[in-house]
């Protein structure tokens, strides 16, 4: 079986995005606000693409390297 990571980090949105480490976890806290979730909660990819209105394949593509 095999295993597909479902959550996004920091380290993922600073390589999506080009910006840094702090503004990752700016991010991060926005978009757990908006849902309702708490600080310690995860997030998956689908709740940041949905947040910023792109496509997962895109983020998958970006983050995790896998081919469209």
């Amino acid at each position: 079986m095999i295993f597909e990571r479902k959550v996004i980090y920091a380290q993922d949105i600073m390589i999506f995005t080009g910006r840094s480490r702090s503004y990752a976890y700016k991010i991060l806290n926005q978009i757990k606000a908006f849902y309702g979730k708490s600080k310690a909660s995860l997030l998956t990819i689908k709740e940041f693409a949905d947040f910023h209105g792109i496509s997962v394949e895109d983020v998958e593509t970006s983050v995790l390297g896998k081919p469209k």
